[in-house]
């Protein structure tokens, strides 16, 4: 592994890394660097997230307007590591079965804490949908009573997380958290994320919507689960982790686990998911991080990391850079004509999900691009779903360049649309 003091933008990540290599990679250099790569996303991860849990302290400490859009910033800056950890998702079993406790979703979130009243109740698919646990410290769950109070880690890791098998039952993770900060979006196809008041974390008569302690004690808790859980994912990455260990014990079938988790976010997670399906049901609430109104980044840093653990390359949140042996060094090696051609194409889908993204913080948000009938929003996100397909076309390519196999998660919404309305 090098690490480089020089930071390096998105763009500079599209000249590859396959220049810096003096002669082909071995395929267990190439997993150094993957493994390498991992370590320092989740390790970035946990570090943003300790300043988010800083900034939340403060503000339960004491409440202000100012307190709280400090926890929202610390929250934003938080997702732009993680979304690049994504990539290792699918590939890699001990990160897909993980992923569950941090960055579930979609979730009800009447489940947690109150709710207009246009949310509705409890439906056939979910009677915990506005359980509301802060504001009832004993509730019947599964046909138990559990005693909530106070409310602690534990009741929202072993007994709300999806409580009754629903999974839409999201107790913990980034995005209970951003729903405790920001609250509900209501603005629908209007730009405008939720616009939780900070009095509902003040104490005494300024309290609104009460339960303000308790709420206070379930956003603590979340967070607590949070920075529990980066740690032992990082871990893993690291020297003697399983992961690590798992990946170099059979570089084959490593090389085969990068390719998948590649392909896999980027067809059927992301394209599909995440943004086709939006597209298709001109539906805010498919937004990944439709609390904050901040899918337009969650889309772009998923395309980053993926571009990162082909080009063997990632900027750490520090300005440093982690930087080794790649897959395409490997694909340059067999075909350079397709590497370059790779190359270009993970470029290009980070540029179509950058113009969202730039669009989304000119003021053209991704909620109004979700609305029946906005062709300009419509062609803005079927810019990246279609860049992101293309990629994969070549991701294909690529594992058959390189003699292996994968297989690749799908999603009706690009597999069979029809299927999506029934």
């Amino acid at each position: 592994m090098k690490t480089l003091t020089l930071a390096t933008s998105v763009m500079a990540l599209s000249l590859g890394t396959a220049a810096m290599a003096d002669s082909p990679a071995s395929k267990t250099a190439v997993l150094e660097t993957y493994s390498d790569l991992a370590l320092a996303k989740y390790e970035d991860s946990l570090i943003t997230a300790q300043r988010l849990q800083t900034q939340i302290d403060a503000l339960l400490a004491t409440p202000s307007a100012e307190a709280l859009s400090a926890a929202k910033a610390a929250w934003l800056a938080a997702r732009v590591p993680y979304q690049q950890s994504e990539v290792f998702r699918f590939g890699n079993p001990i990160v897909d079965d993980w992923e569950g406790k941090v960055n579930a979703w979609p979730l009800d979130e009447g489940l947690i804490d109150y709710v207009d009243a246009s949310y509705g109740g409890p439906t056939d698919e979910n009677e915990a949908a506005v359980l509301n646990v802060i504001a009832h410290a004993s509730f019947t769950l599964s046909g138990e009573t559990v005693d909530a109070t106070p409310i602690t880690p534990a009741l929202l890791e072993a007994t709300l997380q999806e409580a009754d098998g629903v999974e839409a039952n999201v107790a913990t993770g980034y995005h209970a958290i951003e729903f405790l900060l920001w609250g509900q979006g209501l603005t629908g196809h209007g730009a405008g994320a939720g616009n939780r008041p900070w009095t509902d974390y003040a104490t005494g008569d300024a309290c609104t919507n009460g339960n303000c302690d308790r709420r206070g004690e379930y956003l603590k808790a979340a967070t607590d689960l949070l920075i529990t859980a980066l740690p032992w994912t990082a871990a893993q990455w690291g020297p003697g982790g399983a992961a690590r260990t798992t990946l170099l014990d059979d570089p084959e079938a490593g090389i085969s686990a990068i390719l998948t988790g590649m392909g896999s976010l980027s067809y059927g997670e992301t394209a599909g998911e995440r943004m086709r399906l939006g597209v298709m049901l001109n539906d805010p609430e498919e937004e990944h991080s439709c609390f904050a109104d901040n899918t337009h980044n969650d889309h772009f840093y998923n395309g980053v990391g993926i571009q990162s653990v082909y080009l063997g390359r990632y900027t750490r949140v520090d300005g440093s850079v982690v930087a080794g042996a790649s897959l395409s060094d490997l694909v340059s090696a067999e075909n350079a004509a397709l590497d370059a051609e790779m190359r270009e194409k993970l470029s290009a889908a980070v540029l179509a999900l950058g113009r969202i993204k730039t669009a989304a913080e000119a003021g053209f948000t991704y909620d109004m691009m979700l609305e029946r009938g906005n062709a300009a929003g419509e062609a803005l996100i079927m810019g990246g779903v279609n860049g992101l397909i293309d990629q994969t076309r070549s991701i294909e390519r690529v594992v058959t360049a390189l003699g292996t196999s994968i297989t690749v998660e799908g999603s009706d919404s690009l597999d069979n649309p029809d299927a999506v309305f029934q």
